[in-house]
């Protein structure tokens, strides 16, 4: 028995679902659109638990998608900001090499970011690092001016209004239990009745593969958790850093390394740190999920990658453990924080994709089978570059869907 039928079926309310869910309201009125989502309000996870940094598009390979649509994104969000009233402030960073293997990595950050089309990059030596921040260390620095900050759970209450403002369904606490492909429509089953779509699009993020397989399509990767998890500065210790200081990142992962952030709130996070959760939505060392173990521990990439990585993924679990560990590796950048600076922060979990070879994908990955669109793969700058991943996505599903 079918409740309601829908042109379009979204799954996933985090940045992602809810852009998609923008875009096609607006470009598409006349289609009925249903988003459905299983906590009882938008953004509970990955959209929520983040340290709120407009990515400029420094980091990533040119030519990617990431590359391609995290400039734009950024202008878009900065736009978008602006035109809405949401917290946000342009405020640059500098991203520091602290010892001279460092030194040739962050050079090719420089002609990565300009190779993105990235404004007014500069490579700056110790004396004008402290210029720009004062407490920080290093042998050389990028500046990247065009970095900022905002409020994300507030860009995705703002979206989720839009939606409902263009005659979208926004319907929570309504966790997808099966779907059911026809010929003709696909049958979404929830807690909170069955809806009949002719399109699906799957935006689910920590499950994204989970639902992916529920829908009878095989992702070919495995969602792994990643938790991280973040120090504040206390009060009197937030001088200490104006705006963001990033270390040079580990080319063979997709995580940045643990910074400084100055958020639109004006306290200053200190991390994260990148560990193995144990749940897909386990925020504490103690959260644990059985069958999330299980499925991670049957998936054979992720045994891959852990032989790859695992010197590294102990280094992760010592600072997670150790605080002493955790505020060495910040000296590196500021070394005048000390343990007694640093007040327990939150946390947040990454879906990280992972293929059956071990390795972890690094750019966006949208597949698409007959009426049903899978977003499997979408790492930051998801949430700096959602307005126009949410075009991508909509133009993918017109191209190969049908949508429209």
């Amino acid at each position: 028995m079918v409740d309601s039928r829908y042109n379009v079926i979204i799954i996933g309310g985090g940045i992602v679902g809810l852009a998609v869910a923008l875009e096609i309201t607006q470009r598409f009125p006349r289609l009925r659109l249903l988003l459905v989502e299983k906590e009882d309000g938008v953004a509970r996870h990955q959209s929520g638990h983040n340290s709120g940094v407009i990515h400029s598009g420094v980091y990533y390979k040119p030519g990617s998608l990431k590359a391609r649509l995290c400039v734009a994104g950024a202008a878009a969000m900065l736009e978008f900001c602006r035109e809405h009233g949401i917290p946000h402030r342009i405020c640059g960073k500098v991203i520091v090499a602290t010892g001279k293997d460092e030194l040739q990595p962050l050079e090719e950050l420089r002609r990565r970011g300009e190779a993105n089309g990235v404004a007014s990059l500069r490579l700056v030596g110790p004396a004008e690092l402290r210029d720009i921040e004062p407490h920080a260390s290093g042998l050389s620095a990028l500046v990247v001016p065009s970095t900022g900050v905002t409020d994300y759970a507030a860009v995705c209450e703002k979206y989720a209004e839009l939606i409902v403002a263009q005659a979208g369904t926004i319907l929570t606490s309504a966790e997808v239990v099966g779907i059911k492909r026809h010929a003709n429509e696909t049958v979404v089953l929830t807690r909170r009745g069955a809806f009949s779509t002719s399109y699906l699009i799957n935006c689910a993020g920590l499950f994204g593969d989970r639902i992916s397989r529920m829908a009878g399509d095989e992702p070919e990767v495995m969602i792994v958790p990643f938790r991280g998890e973040y120090y504040e500065l206390v009060r009197a210790r937030e001088p200490l850093v104006r705006a963001l200081i990033y270390p040079v990142p580990d080319p063979r992962f997709p995580f940045l390394g643990a910074h400084f952030t100055r958020g639109v709130s004006g306290r200053v996070d200190a991390g994260p740190n990148a560990v193995l959760a144990l749940h897909r939505e386990g925020y504490r060392n103690a959260d644990l999920s059985w069958s999330d173990v299980f499925s991670t521990a049957a998936f054979p990439g992720f045994w891959r990658m852990a032989m790859k990585h695992w010197r590294s993924g102990c280094g992760e679990l010592h600072r997670s453990l150790s605080k002493a560990a955790f505020v060495k590796s910040l000296q590196r950048l500021l070394p005048e924080v000390g343990a007694q600076d640093l007040a327990p922060g939150g946390s947040g979990v990454r879906a990280q994709a992972v293929r059956r070879d071990g390795v972890l994908v690094d750019d966006f990955q949208f597949v698409t089978s007959e009426k049903t669109l899978h977003v499997l793969n979408v790492p930051s700058p998801a949430a700096t570059a959602s307005l126009v991943i949410g075009k991508s996505i909509t133009e993918t599903a017109v191209k190969d869907l049908g949508l429209g």
